[in-house]
């Protein structure tokens, strides 16, 4: 059976159109189906994408959590997770891809997920431990202009409830260039990020599926 993918977003998708795109190029190159997209952003673009691409797509967002608990925030966070996980859940996926999601899973949203055997994966535009966090290519290009790194890049890793602290399947490093704009940085990442995001979703499912032969035998 075809290996089935959720994305969480939270903008533009671009990088989820480079999931639907691969995993419908003809032959894909990402041998897997994207069954269903869940944006914690109304306005986000890639629910545009995604309704484009035929694939159904929920809404969730944390505002109205808080507004029913609002002495609470922690509280609010952790019912929202946990009703994210059954979202998630019932789309019953094989691997879920944090694709521009802007929102840090707590243990209430990936404790069942790794209880129900289903793998998360996330694409943070840095190298393991600089940027971890908001805004990395912004904070990456204002250490370079003060002669504090020479390259940044990308990784995809798996979401462990730390951020940006899980184990990394890929690394690719981005060298800076002198006198590049922001925006310039910005569109040369996003090239590299839509390759390697596809990359990183065809090793994980990869990886996944040797798992479970072995755990078979």
């Amino acid at each position: 059976m075809t290996p089935q993918v959720l994305v969480l977003i939270s903008g533009n998708g671009s990088n989820l159109q480079a999931l639907i795109d691969a995993s419908r190029a003809n032959p894909p190159t990402l041998d897997a189906s994207i069954i269903h997209v869940i944006s914690n952003k109304r306005s986000a673009y890639g629910l545009k994408r995604a309704a484009d691409a035929g694939i159904p797509s929920t809404y969730h967002n944390l505002l109205a959590y808080k507004k029913k608990n609002p002495e609470n925030p922690q509280e609010a966070r952790q019912a929202y997770d946990a009703d994210l996980a059954k979202l998630i859940l019932a789309q019953t996926p094989d691997l879920v891809i944090c694709a521009g999601w802007m929102h840090i899973l707590s243990s209430a949203a990936l404790d069942p997920l790794e209880e129900a055997n289903v793998d998360i994966i996330n694409l943070h535009p840095a190298l393991p431990g600089q940027f971890d966090g908001a805004n990395a290519i912004e904070r990456a290009y204002e250490a370079f202009q003060r002669g504090e790194i020479t390259k940044t890049g990308i990784m995809i890793h798996y979401v462990i409830t730390a951020v940006d602290k899980g184990t990394p399947i890929i690394v690719r490093e981005i060298e800076m260039i002198k006198g590049e704009s922001l925006e310039d940085l910005e569109n040369r990442m996003h090239a590299v990020e839509h390759i390697e995001i596809v990359n990183g979703a065809r090793m994980a499912l990869g990886k996944r599926e040797k798992n479970m032969q072995t755990s078979e035998q």
